[in-house]
């Protein structure tokens, strides 16, 4: 076919020409602004994330200090020796006004001048702007030295000779016959009682035998009465007025005390008075 019978292609109108000149890798262009909105969305996410664990940090010193100082500045400790506990995030409890779960615990807490023991305090719902907490417990642990500087409060109790045998408290007592000084072992077994402690005899030793309280009265009549009492420890003057003592036992070596504390504590002052032994 010869080129005068060949058809005539017309030639593209200028306004297409932006058409044809469009580039082959503007949609990848495309592409690279949609993930870009992706990694910027990904990274104000971890921005979000990452200062809400700093406010989270910041919050829970903040109270954790706090609460140390209040406790250490009331019972004359230094604060790093209160360890605080709060459970759970610390800012929507801030933000809800009080603490779901918080244990302080300090060892050697000054309970009087001569007097101390190792302290456990758990409360729940406890309010950061007044009002009455929640349930509040608490433990009281003494160790052997701890308890006898205890015991020595209670006339005529040998303090000095206690010692602890799970689940006993261990002590010797002299009975004085015709001048004679005879050594009576005694375990003493661990009560609570109207709020005191009572030690209750549960078994008897003379010269290395067991023997029963009936046959040591026979032998000794009525002087056998200083070995077979009960001995009361009062502990209402070491508790404020709104911790009272329900139960005490010994475990794994302490003598352990367990406390009821009326959440109504924190703001009433005759709650907060300690109490006295008559």
């Amino acid at each position: 076919m010869s080129g005068d019978t060949q058809p005539t292609q017309p030639l593209p109108h200028r306004q297409a020409e932006w058409v044809l000149a469009t580039p082959a890798g503007a949609p990848g262009r495309k592409r690279r602004r949609g993930w870009a909105w992706v990694i910027a969305l990904l990274a104000a996410v971890a921005v979000g994330v990452a200062i809400w664990f700093i406010a989270e940090w910041a919050a829970r010193t903040f109270v954790t200090s706090t609460i140390q100082g209040e406790v250490a500045n009331r019972l004359s400790l230094a604060p790093e020796d209160v360890d605080v506990t709060v459970e759970g995030s610390v800012l929507p409890q801030l933000i809800g006004g009080s603490l779901d779960d918080v244990t302080v615990s300090s060892e050697d807490v000054p309970l009087s001048q001569s007097v101390t023991g190792d302290v456990t305090v758990h409360a729940t719902d406890v309010p950061l702007r007044g009002g009455s907490a929640g349930a509040a417990t608490a433990t009281a642990s003494f160790d052997e030295e701890q308890l006898r500087a205890l015991l020595s409060t209670v006339e005529g109790l040998p303090a000095e000779t206690v010692s602890l045998a799970d689940p006993d408290v261990a002590m010797s007592i002299e009975l004085n016959v015709l001048g004679l000084a005879i050594p009576i072992g005694v375990a003493l077994s661990p009560s609570a009682v109207d709020g005191d402690i009572v030690l209750t005899p549960a078994s008897l030793d003379l010269a290395g035998n067991e023997i029963s309280a009936d046959d040591l009265r026979s032998r000794f009549g009525r002087i056998a009465d200083a070995v077979l009492r009960d001995w009361t420890v009062c502990v209402a003057e070491y508790l404020p007025a709104g911790v009272a003592l329900t139960d005490v036992a010994v475990e794994g070596g302490m003598v352990v005390a367990d406390l009821d504390i009326d959440g109504a504590i924190i703001d009433d002052p005759a709650l907060q008075a300690l109490g006295t032994c008559e």
